[in-house]
């Protein structure tokens, strides 16, 4: 019979939830925006721009964490306006998590959300331009609205990202249980440790958690 500790195993999977449900969500504002300007911009250099964009989808996350930890460290000038303002390092905190998970979530979110405006006919905009609606007003009820299926599955798949980094997240916020340890550094430190039932359970919430997730995502991704 399997014994596991309640309080040590939803810990890792609470604390998962909260950050990549902040993540997602600053995800999802700056995501929504940058896609539908690219996905209709015409300018020199687009293809260098996106190329910057959709980086993280190819790099190590480890490099990313590397990254982010000479970015963000105590001797680095936002590292030291973040203690100033708030007294901490930011570095090994939860909010350092959720920017790692952020980093990694947005070119997922942001091509799928991308594809979505360039689905939206453009002609329907240019009407609506000619009937005086501001730039605001087309975005706001013509391009979002069409695009909201493809922009509910670029959330969606932000989410299960951040949730399931490991390697940005160990190198800028450590793993801290209680702190900063989420379920993937958890699984991780268990295997280490020989704690196969413990490694197994989060294992399992992690798979289920994600395939339920992908199944949202797919039926907004169908025509």
């Amino acid at each position: 019979m399997i014994t596991i500790n309640a309080s040590d195993f939803w810990q890792p999977i609470g604390l998962s939830a909260r950050i990549s449900l902040i993540a997602s969500v600053i995800v999802l504002v700056f995501s929504v925006l940058l896609a539908w300007k690219m996905a209709r911009a015409r300018f020199i250099g687009k293809s260098i721009v996106e190329t910057i964009i959709l980086l993280p989808l190819v790099l190590p996350p480890s490099v990313i964490g590397f990254v982010l930890l000479v970015g963000l460290g105590r001797r680095s000038t936002l590292g030291k306006w973040y203690e100033s303002l708030f007294g901490q390092p930011i570095v090994f905190t939860w909010e350092a998590a959720v920017i790692a998970a952020a980093v990694v979530a947005f070119p997922l979110a942001y091509r799928t959300m991308r594809a979505g405006f360039e689905g939206v006919d453009t002609e329907l905009e240019a009407s609506a331009r000619a009937l005086g609606a501001s730039e605001w007003q087309v975005f706001r009820y013509i391009s979002v609205p069409l695009a909201a299926r493809s922009l509910t599955a670029g959330y969606i798949l932000g989410f299960c990202r951040g949730l399931g980094e490991f390697g940005a997240t160990l190198m800028i916020a450590g793993n801290i249980p209680g702190r900063t340890q989420t379920i993937p550094t958890a699984i991780y430190v268990a295997t280490d440790g020989g704690s196969m039932k413990m490694a197994w359970a989060w294992a399992g919430a992690m798979i289920a958690l994600s395939f339920l997730m992908l199944m949202v995502a797919n039926r907004f991704t169908k025509e």
